[in-house]
């Protein structure tokens, strides 16, 4: 369980680096090359696509920062799921939602299906 601890640790940096190259990287390396992710309101497919949509919250977002939800990490077989909050450090999240992903054979995340529970009206 702890490798799935660190990959969802991985995640979440990834989608907090603000530095396009450091996002890249942290991208390929959580993410395998056709990883499919798909939530409300974006669906993409490959690091490209990825890494535009983190860069697309990040501009609607900007100051705000991704951290663990509340509730525990759970996984099975190759299937992981787990909450996670958008906000300012220290105080109440503004998003709230949860991901399900699908572990690759090589350890990375080759599809994710997110879930948004808590959204701000206008967002």
């Amino acid at each position: 369980m702890s490798d799935i601890n660190e990959l969802v640790g991985r995640y979440l940096t990834a989608w907090n680096a603000t530095d396009p190259s450091a996002r890249a990287a942290l991208v390929a390396e959580v993410f395998t090359e056709d990883a499919e992710y798909t939530d409300p309101l974006v669906s993409v497919r490959g690091h490209a696509g990825l890494a535009a949509t983190i860069a697309a919250v990040q501009g609607q977002f900007a100051g705000l920062e991704f951290t663990p939800g509340t509730t525990t990490i759970d996984a099975h077989h190759n299937i992981v799921r787990f909450t996670w909050n958008l906000g300012r450090p220290g105080a109440e999240p503004l998003v709230i939602g949860f991901d399900v992903a699908v572990i690759a054979e090589d350890g990375r995340i080759g599809q994710v299906l997110g879930f948004l529970d808590q959204v701000p009206a206008g967002a």
